[in-house]
């Protein structure tokens, strides 16, 4: 999602209105239990990740076609469990580093001739088989709204949830309120006294990007939102993510820096937890009391196995894009995660967005296209 200077403008000039239909005939996520009851409030003005108004998830799925990125796929339905990615061949720990930053690459990289980006930065691994490598120079950029990821862990790792469960009551603030609607930012609309769910609040920093709904869930986790930056940077040194720099929640700061092998080692470690992989995977997201409907952000979900992870754009960051998505190899799936970093930066959000769509996009189909039969080749796992 866009995190706007004065130079930056909205990644998409698409506004949400009200669904036709109540909270109850919105898109749900499995098992997810209602807010409370709706009450009227006006249509959100301009959302600059958000997509347009759904009643419905789309059917089927289909590949991903180089100059559309189509519209999403129903909910995705997970493949495996945890378990599954992780087994069988020594899956990496949650902290596991990558490439330069200490796990060896994979021998079957060598193969697999992936089409890296030729700007910014990436990396790429396969739980239960490795690291396929890392491009471009590890040095800190700023990711936009990949910084929600680290947000979402952190508010997960301190409230945990069960899979399917609306986890803690948060009631919403006047601040939280009173930004709901911004022509600068990506927000996501609340009502200030109105109880959420922390399931939905997470759905809607996560789906549509909502940096007012990570600044409410900092607050009511840390009290502050620097007290709850502490904590993200906490988190990320106890990752081992070196290069990494927290000074926001919502990554409206260009400040806030990181490389494509510690936000990998982030993504890998967010997806273990069964409530993260749910909500990253959710196709669309209903804001209580609005009517109003959001898509996810990432144009790859519901494409070539993706499920999930997290977009985010701006003029000074380009654009970014974590993603994992499932393949199946040798009768297991496997996870894929792989993360795009400071593609087209200085240009427009939007332009920027569609370059890391489309550099993720290359190295996912080339990677589910190409690498079983160069495991095969490799004779095995392909680990060392």
């Amino acid at each position: 999602m866009p995190e706007p200077t004065p130079t930056s403008t909205p990644e998409s000039s698409a506004v949400p209105t009200p669904a036709p239909a109540p909270e109850s005939s919105a898109v749900p996520t499995p098992t997810s239990t209602p807010d409370s009851s709706a009450v009227p409030t006006p249509a959100p003005t301009r959302e600059s990740e958000a997509g347009i108004v759904v009643a419905a998830p789309a059917p089927g799925g289909g590949r991903l076609r180089r100059s559309v990125l189509g519209p999403l796929t129903a909910v995705v339905v997970l493949a495996a469990a945890a378990g599954g990615w992780y087994a069988s061949g020594g899956g990496s720990p949650a902290g596991a580093a990558v490439d330069g930053t200490g796990e060896a690459v994979a021998p079957v990289a060598r193969s697999l001739r992936l089409p890296w980006p030729d700007e910014g930065q990436a990396s790429v691994a396969v739980e239960g088989i490795g690291s396929l490598g890392t491009r471009g120079e590890q040095k800190p950029v700023p990711i936009a709204s990949l910084t929600k990821v680290m947000t979402a862990y952190v508010i997960l790792e301190g409230h945990p949830m069960r899979a399917g469960a609306p986890g803690a009551a948060v009631v919403a603030d006047q601040k939280s309120a009173d930004e709901s609607y911004s022509s600068v930012e990506t927000t996501a609309p609340v009502l200030a006294g109105r109880t959420y769910t922390q399931r939905r609040l997470l759905e809607l920093m996560m789906v549509p990007s909502g940096n007012n709904i990570a600044r409410l869930l900092a607050r009511w986790d840390a009290g502050q939102e620097r007290a709850f930056v502490a904590k993200m940077n906490r988190a990320a040194a106890g990752l081992g993510m070196r290069a990494t720099t927290y000074t926001g929640v919502s990554g409206m700061e260009a400040s806030t820096k990181s490389t494509s092998d510690d936000q990998l080692r982030l993504a890998r470690a967010a997806m273990k937890d069964p409530v993260f992989r749910q909500i990253v995977a959710t196709a669309s997201v209903t804001a209580p009391g609005t009517g109003a409907t959001f898509r996810n952000t990432n144009r790859l979900l519901g494409h070539d196995g993706v499920i999930g992870l997290k977009t985010g754009s701006s003029t000074p960051a380009g654009g970014n894009l974590a993603w994992a998505a499932t393949q199946r190899i040798a009768g297991t799936t496997r996870l894929v995660v792989g993360v795009v970093l400071h593609q087209r930066a200085g240009t427009t959000p939007a332009e920027g967005s569609a370059a890391a769509h489309e550099a993720g996009r290359a190295l996912i189909t080339t990677i589910r296209a190409n690498l079983p039969d160069a495991l095969t080749r490799a004779g095995g796992s392909g680990r060392r």
